[in-house]
């Protein structure tokens, strides 16, 4: 019976047989499959190679005309090949600044891909590069919408933010002292005194100019 059902399974001649071992179903015994089969590399690429044809290169054809193609081909041959590299070098830029690790930072993605996208036109080829806030359709709407300032916490950077943050803590210890404090109430009641004798001198002065 097992020898009906094995002659009677389809025959797949492209496949070649593994070296670590096989299915068997003969004798009434399961042989199973060795794991590294699955898990070598240059295994599976050879068997890919060895089963599935290899298609060959499509021709290359002519670019659609821009004003009677389709949106799809639009898309395919005029904004997917300018704008995919300038998405992938935005999410590199994005890693550099942190921005998959902070909830805020100063980084704008549309400014960038912006810049990217200006720079990287052929007809600037010859061109040198232009800042962001340089280029001449910006500056013209930056005009009439001004943007806020950036806050500072997002201008720093993590040395310069330390050292602000540590300066003050240390301010604030020395502060605290008790000595420091009586100083800094004396000079405090230095400065009223000193403010109180200077108005009773005025009014005398006024009166006497009476």
């Amino acid at each position: 019976l097992l020898l009906e059902y094995e002659a009677e399974q389809p025959q797949f001649p492209d496949v070649p047989e593994s070296k670590h071992g096989s299915v068997s179903l003969e004798a009434g015994i399961l042989q199973p499959l060795h794991m590294e089969q699955f898990y070598s590399d240059s295994a599976a690429d050879t068997v890919i190679q060895q089963s599935l044809p290899i298609p060959e290169a499509a021709p290359i054809s002519e670019p659609p005309n821009p004003k009677t193609c389709s949106p799809r081909e639009y898309l395919e041959y005029y904004i997917f090949p300018v704008l995919l590299p300038g998405m992938a070098e935005l999410l590199h830029q994005a890693k550099k600044e942190k921005c998959f690790e902070r909830k805020r930072t100063k980084f704008i993605a549309c400014d960038f891909l912006t810049e990217w996208l200006y720079n990287k036109n052929p007809k600037r080829k010859d061109e040198s590069f232009t800042e962001f806030f340089s280029i001449p359709f910006v500056t013209n709407w930056l005009k009439d919408h001004p943007r806020p300032p950036i806050p500072l916490s997002l201008l720093l950077s993590e040395e310069e933010a330390s050292i602000v943050i540590q300066s003050f803590w240390r301010g604030y210890r020395v502060r605290c002292d008790s000595e420091v404090q009586e100083l800094r109430q004396w000079q405090k009641q230095l400065r009223e005194d000193k403010n109180i004798f200077k108005r009773v001198k005025e009014f005398w002065t006024k009166q006497e100019a009476k």
